[in-house]
């Protein structure tokens, strides 16, 4: 499939992605099809999550990404509502007092904080199983040809689970045992974080039929830029602003979590940052894709992000 739906360049970087969360918002406001049902519990546990804010970074490159192979956004809507459900669920996960035990996301009380613990782990167990029925959605509604919906999935599996981001919290759990070398720190924010921004870019370029060259583009992109990414998170929980940042700055050092600051220094984690986005810029530019311009707008928002 190969429907052309060019971006519109007189939108500010900020105004394109505020139409797609925008776009993601009012779908989520319906996320089950009519005549489901679903204990309002759970409902209103999953929405919390959900619709508490946040930059919509993933479902944003799958977005871009579809449309810079020259792709219908309208096609890649489902495919990135699902990676907003994945990463949530993660987010509801990694905040219980198992794991992280934090009290505040994106400004607002915890899910497990509203709603208990046996519920914030069903309202995550619901959002990751219900993403594989969005994915499907590409193909039944848009004509997403199977072939490429099944990549997704695969990849999603993938990219989401023991190999991927679930397998980075294990590391990132063990690691808070004693990290040791840049290398062990290198591997946590590569899966945990940059394995699902890799699927997303990847999964984009499939709704819009890219080629394997393409793909892989798109994939060595989001390895650097997820890379950078939580750099910058880590930069950003030493000197950001905590009211900016929606949660308490400083929680690596109280935790005594292991960061790139703590090995390289912040003036190097900084100067790493730059040269993981320039690297990015490149591999997109050179990737013959109809019109890059969105992924490259948003490498630089990423590097020059405050929260």
């Amino acid at each position: 499939m190969r429907q052309v739906n060019w971006v519109n360049n007189r939108l500010t970087i900020h105004q394109y992605m505020n139409e797609i969360c925008d776009r993601l918002d009012s779908e989520f406001s319906n996320l089950f099809p009519s005549g489901w049902k679903v204990p309002e519990t759970l409902s209103r546990s999953m929405s919390y999550s959900l619709m508490a804010g946040g930059k919509r970074m993933r479902p944003l490159l799958v977005i871009a990404a579809c449309e810079a192979g020259g792709g219908s956004r309208e096609a890649a809507v489902p495919v990135a509502c699902a990676v907003e459900m994945v990463h949530t669920y993660s987010l509801i996960h990694d905040d219980l007092p198992a794991m992280d035990d934090d009290d505040y996301r994106r400004g607002k009380p915890t899910n497990h904080k509203v709603f208990g613990e046996a519920s914030a782990i069903l309202a995550g167990d619901a959002l990751l199983t219900h993403a594989f029925y969005s994915v499907v959605q590409a193909a039944r509604k848009h004509g997403v040809p199977a072939e490429r919906v099944l990549s997704i999935v695969e990849d999603l599996a993938e990219y989401a689970g023991p190999r991927g981001m679930v397998g980075g919290q294990v590391a990132d759990m063990e690691g808070e045992q004693g990290i040791t070398t840049l290398e062990q720190l290198e591997y946590i924010h590569l899966h945990k974080t940059s394995d699902l921004i890799m699927f997303s870019l990847m999964a984009g370029g499939h709704v819009a039929g890219c080629s394997d060259s393409q793909i892989e583009s798109l994939r060595t992109f989001g390895h650097h830029i997820g890379l950078a990414f939580q750099i910058q998170d880590d930069i950003l929980d030493l000197v950001g602003d905590e009211s900016k940042l929606g949660k308490p700055v400083q929680s690596d050092v109280k935790q005594e979590k292991v960061t790139y600051p703590y090995f390289i220094g912040l003036d190097a984690s900084r100067h790493e940052v730059e040269r993981l986005t320039a690297e990015a810029k490149r591999v997109i530019s050179e990737g013959n894709f109809a019109d890059p311009t969105r992924l490259l707008e948003i490498a630089d928002f990423l590097m020059a992000r405050d929260h």
